[in-house]
């Protein structure tokens, strides 16, 4: 119990996403066994039998570090996040939903009653005479369900608390969660509060191994399936769009490796306020045309731009939602 007694208390928690955060934890593989040796694993929902409650009893600061992944979409989220910054001495905001806002944030061009409606009344497989939506309390014999309460905009969890770290990635680099683990462990000296970590200060395109011309002129845009990448030339040079010019560097190039152009799940580097008026910037250096309806006709080939700009940062964006 005495060894047990030294050891970190460490928690996870998954809000608004898709669980793949939560994998990238379990990927340490058999690097799994020096995390256990040095922490206990207090509170994850997704792997161990624990109870809001359990960590409610928890005195405050009680838990040494906490990864949270997930944006903040409704009131369980909110609720959980203020509950763990009281409870940790280290929260980090651990992929890009945590640290953005990442796909969940995409909702932002919406409203709350559109996407109610959409799901609840306009689906092509629903029938809802009656208008049934969720409601926070619903009564049955058993006693009242509280149901979260469904926000109208998605939030990074930096908007909703005060966050120590942010660790980059949909979902971050194993390596990266590995490299600050140890140091949290070894009792390194750790960044400013609010840095990222695991991740460089450059833009991907700084780093990439792709070739480059020094003047890249593009007469028309490509969705990847669309053409065949020759494996070797920039992906932007050969008109398909490319989040590196507007994207931190640290993941290692894993999807422009795998032959796939950067989505920006880092988030953009130092310096780029926002990524879709750097993106927007870069491609405007590019465009090979002079004439307005030639520019125009090119930019028309972006399918969805905002989309995908802001694929993972529109809440923390300029711009963060859809005036409604």
């Amino acid at each position: 119990m005495e060894e047990s007694k030294s050891k970190l208390k460490l928690a996870v928690y998954w809000a608004a996403a898709c669980g793949g955060c939560c994998v990238s934890v379990l990927d340490v593989h058999e690097k799994l066994f020096d995390v256990v040796a040095a922490a206990d694993l207090v509170f994850w929902p997704i792997a161990l039998d624990t109870k809001y409650s359990g960590i409610e009893a928890m005195p405050n600061k009680y838990i040494d570090l906490t990864l949270f992944n997930g944006a903040v979409r409704n009131s369980e989220n909110e609720h959980m996040a203020k509950l763990l910054r009281n409870k940790s001495k280290i929260l980090v905001a651990y992929g890009s939903c945590a640290h953005m806002g990442g796909i969940p944030g995409l909702a932002n061009f919406t409203s709350k009653e559109e996407i109610l409606s959409r799901v609840y009344n306009e689906s092509e497989s629903v029938i809802n005479p009656e208008n049934v939506r969720p409601v926070p309390e619903y009564e049955v014999k058993e006693g009242i369900l509280d149901i979260p309460q469904f926000y109208n905009d998605v939030r990074a969890l930096s908007q909703v608390v005060d966050v120590d770290y942010i660790i980059p990635g949909c979902p971050p680099q194993t390596e990266r969660l590995l490299e600050v683990f140890t140091a949290i462990v070894s009792g390194a000296e750790l960044p400013q509060k609010g840095s990222v970590v695991g991740a460089g200060i450059k833009a991907q395109c700084d780093d990439c191994v792709r070739k480059k011309s020094e003047n890249k002129k593009i007469k028309k845009f490509y969705r990847p399936w669309e053409i065949i990448d020759d494996g070797v030339t920039c992906f932007l040079e050969q008109g398909v769009l490319c989040m590196g010019p507007a994207t931190r560097a640290g993941c290692g190039h894993r999807c422009i490796k795998g032959n796939a152009p950067c989505r920006g799940c880092y988030g953009p580097p130092p310096g780029a306020a926002d990524p879709g008026a750097k993106m927007m910037s870069a491609i405007a250096s590019v465009i090979d045309e002079k004439e307005p309806e030639e520019i125009s006709r090119i930019i028309e080939d972006i399918a969805d731009p905002a989309g995908l700009f802001y694929r993972f940062s529109l809440p923390v964006s300029l711009i963060r939602r859809k005036v409604m």
